[in-house]
């Protein structure tokens, strides 16, 4: 797997947006429609994505809960109280599905929930594909790749950089095998912390 993206906890996306492209950043919103999210990419590596609230409503938190799956409920919780900055990474395989991954997480004994996702994105392109939420919150969790690629090509933002070079991520040291094991991505640096340190980028 490789690092997907970058989560960037806000607490006005839209300031946040402005912000960013302050910083000689392109941003996109996720959506036309009433965006929960907005996004820079790279043409090549991790994107960022900005993110005010959780991708789900209350209602469906508690149905969640209901279904036996209060640890995904308390990971979106947790990205809502988290302060504002980088504090959470997402891996990404380049298939359809979590075969292999599924196979990693059972060797270290760890529960997960896999869902469907899809997004209509701000180029009105429809976006498809899986998310695997492990039961451990302190670690990150999956997606396969997207059902259309929406980075652009040969894309180099107006304040020169080209892409991330490197994200300086801290978990408990029990967990740095079992990510070692999924990632295989040079940009992800792990150390025995909590969250995201640093995001070093490359022009």
């Amino acid at each position: 797997m490789k690092v997907s993206h970058v989560l960037y906890k806000t607490n006005n996306l839209e300031a946040s947006f402005k912000e960013f492209e302050k910083l000689g950043y392109k941003v996109v919103y996720g959506s036309r429609k009433k965006p929960h999210n907005a996004l820079i990419y790279f043409s090549e590596g991790p994107y960022i994505e900005l993110l005010e609230k959780a991708p789900v409503s209350s209602f469906l938190k508690a149905i969640l809960r209901l279904l036996g799956k209060a640890k995904v409920v308390d990971r979106f919780n947790s990205w809502e109280n988290s302060t504002e900055g980088f504090f959470e990474i997402c891996l990404e395989n380049n298939t359809t599905n979590f075969k292999k991954e599924e196979k990693i997480l059972a060797k270290f004994k760890e529960g997960y929930f896999i869902t469907n996702s899809k997004r209509i994105d701000a180029s009105n392109r429809v976006l498809k594909w899986k998310l695997l939420f492990p039961n451990q919150t302190k670690i990150p969790f999956l997606m396969t790749k997207f059902s259309k690629n929406p980075k652009p090509k040969n894309f180099i933002h107006p304040n020169k950089v080209r892409k991330i070079q490197r994200i300086l991520y801290g978990t408990q040291p029990q967990f740095i095998p079992l990510l070692t094991e999924l990632c295989d991505d040079d940009t992800l640096q792990l150390f025995e912390g909590t969250g995201v340190k640093e995001v070093l980028y490359k022009k």
